[in-house]
């Protein structure tokens, strides 16, 4: 078995990115001349995904018509919250237009160059119902770490603050949809915080460490770090 399918967030505001990019999504933010999100597309189809489902909002239109005129021949569908739904309801709404077991679960403002069949292989062996890419970093604060058990699974979430060292969420997943949709969810929900960060104990979730490059374009300073990194991938 192997993931073939990925499910694209890309319903988000924006709002810290708002003064570099006031007028459109943060997945559509020009890098180097083309969208952000084209980079995303190009290299996890290289990886082998071969349809996408994006979650949209959020200014949807521009993105529906980007894909129109730029990728007429992607295999793709879409759902389009009526009002956010936070990471996890996002997911689960997008879940239902997914047609794979296992999809590939992306936010569309951050890259992350996993090694897709490593992950892939590791996810169906271990049988997670979540398996997390993580990103090992240094010098940082923006973002939590993940702690790992010796066998993979994870062992517990920290809180953002300073780390030396440490495994990030690089917000890249695979993830076991028929059990995930087997959860009464509320409507409203965050992935991160509700689903991974309260199941852990209970469900089988796991991480792989990924050392492939990696920028969320969130914040302004990455964003204009992009412009210079990703052309010269």
């Amino acid at each position: 078995m192997k993931v073939t399918e990925a499910i694209i967030l890309a319903g988000g505001l924006g709002t810290r990115l708002r003064s570099a990019v006031p007028d459109l999504p943060k997945c559509m933010a020009p890098v180097a001349g083309k969208p952000f999100l084209s980079y995303v597309f190009d290299y996890y189809k290289k990886q082998g995904i071969n349809r996408f489902v994006f979650s949209l909002g959020y200014m949807h239109e521009v993105i529906l018509d980007y894909l129109n005129k730029e990728y007429a021949d992607l295999d793709y569908s879409f759902v389009i919250e009526e009002e956010p739904l936070g990471t996890g309801g996002a997911i689960r709404f997008a879940c239902t237009e997914a047609i794979t077991e296992a999809p590939l679960i992306l936010n569309g403002d951050t890259l992350f160059h996993i090694q897709l069949k490593e992950v892939s292989d590791f996810h169906f062996k271990s049988k997670s119902a979540c398996t997390l890419s993580l990103k090992p970093m240094n010098d940082f604060d923006r973002y939590g770490v993940v702690e790992l058990n010796p066998e993979g699974t994870i062992k517990d979430f920290k809180e953002k603050k300073f780390y030396k060292k440490g495994l990030i969420n690089g917000g890249v997943y695979v993830l076991n949809r028929k059990s995930f949709m087997a959860n009464d969810w509320p409507e409203r929900f965050s992935f991160e915080k509700d689903f991974l960060e309260k199941e852990y104990h209970s469900q089988t979730l796991f991480g792989i460490v990924q050392e492939g490059y990696f920028i969320d374009i969130g914040i302004p300073e990455d964003f204009t770090r992009a412009q210079t990194e990703l052309p010269a991938l």
